[in-house]
């Protein structure tokens, strides 16, 4: 039977003062994923281990996790990749552990609800007049940024974020981006005030890794280069044309 080797991260802030490793042989098939590895090891060789994960499906965005040193989705990472070398497993980085594998999202969340992830608009108008149309070029504006699953990964791969985290950070300020470019969306001026921060799209100094590692190819480097722009523009048009809008 062929096996592969797992190296774990472990931390149990009850009885660890530090993380340690500890390390897994288990038997390996060619279709097993990296959560595989893990499940594995949780139902059958050691209970005690801790990570989070959900779907299985590359969509809920629960899995992330370091595997070799990479940011990615353990759903959709296979061990052939690695094999017949060991496979190390760590939790994203840049978070707080909670235990093992599993990280504390509470930044994350915050960051998420100051961005107003949702349509915002002055008005709503009767239901009775039915819904708010767009065309297929005003849902191209915004539907790649619409993509995020909100893994994080974008995150532990991002050096500024790994730096300074008061930094927005890439997912949050792409889906800021994405409802700004939404055509029923009035709310561009609200999210302006956090975007355009000091702790927003300004810190960003455009390495590119949040892009790279994002498994849904939102491109949020993209996003924050765009956000760059938009604001740059209205600043210049309400200088020169203060009485404008």
């Amino acid at each position: 039977m062929s096996t592969i080797k797992i190296t774990v991260t472990r931390y149990n802030p009850e009885t660890s003062s530090e993380p340690f490793t500890q390390s897994y042989t288990i038997p390996y098939k060619e279709d097993m994923v990296v959560l595989d590895a893990l499940n594995y090891i949780k139902n059958h060789v050691d209970g005690t281990l801790t990570h989070r994960w959900s779907c299985r499906m590359g969509v809920c965005g629960s899995c992330g996790m370091m595997v070799n040193g990479d940011a990615k989705l353990t759903c959709a990472t296979f061990l052939r990749d690695y094999y017949p070398g060991e496979v190390q497993v760590d939790p994203l980085a840049h978070f707080p552990v909670i235990r093992d594998l599993v990280i504390d999202m509470s930044d994350f969340m915050d960051k998420l609800l100051e961005i107003k992830p949702w349509i915002i608009r002055s008005e709503e108008k009767p239901l009775e007049e039915g819904e708010y149309l767009q065309s297929p070029d005003e849902l191209n504006l915004y539907k790649q940024f619409s993509m995020c699953i909100n893994c994080m990964i974008c995150y532990s791969a991002c050096p500024v974020y790994g730096h300074d985290q008061s930094f927005l950070g890439p997912a949050a300020i792409a889906l800021a981006h994405r409802y700004n470019m939404d055509s029923r969306d009035e709310g561009q001026d609200q999210r302006a005030e956090i975007i355009g921060s000091h702790e927003g799209i300004w810190e960003c100094t455009f390495v590119g890794e949040c892009t790279r590692v994002c498994p849904e190819h939102v491109d949020p480097a993209a996003a924050i280069q765009r956000s760059k722009v938009q604001l740059t523009k209205e600043y210049f048009l309400s200088w020169m044309w203060p009485w404008g809008n």
